[in-house]
């Protein structure tokens, strides 16, 4: 009897590794030593999941910050996020909603848990860097939100996607993407099967919530798969499951320091410089206070006064 062939698809499982940023938890999964990038998504943290009680302390607030060449897409399963940022956006981010920045050539933004910290309550969710093609690494700043009954859903027996940004499965987001690339939410019930096409060159599935099944074995929150090209993947569900598909074009190798991201050396260590001595403008809405580059020490006051 001839021996059975069997296609492996999964290439890389990368184990998300929990950071404290200072009184709240991320599981950061991308960049990820040998695998730094899925298409052009760069950087991928899973905010939580942590519960909060109402009062707890301002240090808790990601302060204002800078960032170029890239996009942040902030996506919420739970909780409740307010952003400020430098171009005049003032936005809060609900459940089910995006927040689509893109810093071009500079941005600088505050995340801020205002809400819940006079409510309480629990915070899931992700946040995801995009980084920009060359061409478009010096863009113009901007922002756009999108709410949940503006994206593209689609529903049937134990499968709910929500098709975040990009195109996927005959469908495209309004969210302005600057590259081919995909972006979903999926929740999968138990014994639920969905497969994700080969339409794009580099993907991956992060288990953000319960079990899925991929080829025989069982993954777990905080887990993604990165997939070889060319072959589609049937998923399972184990238990309610939720999912996040993502994945594009690459745009090639970028260099990543602290928030910057750039095809360049030089142009991040010229960020650096910019924000060091005050150059990129603080968020009208939010500028009292600022991160600081790592190793320099605290500021004093407000570098653009």
């Amino acid at each position: 009897m001839a021996k059975r062939e069997t296609t492996v698809t999964i290439e890389r499982v990368i184990q998300q590794r929990r950071k404290d940023l200072g009184g709240f938890e991320v599981g950061r999964v991308l960049p990820y030593g040998p695998r730094r990038m899925v298409g052009p998504f760069i950087f991928f943290d899973h905010m939580g999941p942590a519960r909060f009680d109402p009062g707890f302390p301002a240090n808790v607030d990601v302060r204002p910050h800078p960032h170029i060449g890239l996009s942040t897409l902030s996506y919420l399963f739970d909780g409740q996020i307010t952003h400020r940022d430098s171009v005049g956006a003032i936005q809060e981010i609900k459940p089910g909603e995006v927040n689509w920045m893109t810093a071009g050539k500079g941005i600088t933004h505050s995340e801020r848990f205002e809400h819940l910290r006079h409510e309480g309550g629990r915070m899931d969710g992700i946040q995801a860097w995009i980084a920009l093609p060359q061409a478009d690494e010096e863009t113009d700043p901007g922002f756009v939100h999108f709410g949940a009954d503006e994206l593209v859903r689609h529903d049937e027996a134990g499968l709910s996607a929500v098709l975040i940004a990009g195109e996927a499965f005959g469908a495209k987001s309004k969210v302005p993407v600057h590259s081919p690339l995909f972006y979903v939410h999926w929740t999968l019930q138990p014994g639920a099967r969905a497969q994700l096409p080969a339409e794009y060159p580099e993907r991956a599935a992060y288990v953000a919530r319960g079990q899925v099944e991929v080829e025989g074995q069982t993954y777990s929150e905080g887990q993604m798969l990165v997939f070889a090209p060319g072959q589609p993947v049937l998923f399972t569900g184990v238990t309610e499951a939720i999912v996040m598909l993502l994945g594009g074009q690459p745009v090639g190798p970028r260099f990543i320091e602290w928030n910057f991201v750039s095809s360049s050396k030089d142009r991040i260590e010229q960020a650096k410089a910019d924000w060091r001595a005050g150059r990129m403008k603080l968020p009208d809405a939010d500028d009292q206070e600022f991160i600081p580059l790592p190793g320099d020490p605290p500021p004093e006051a407000n570098p653009m006064s």
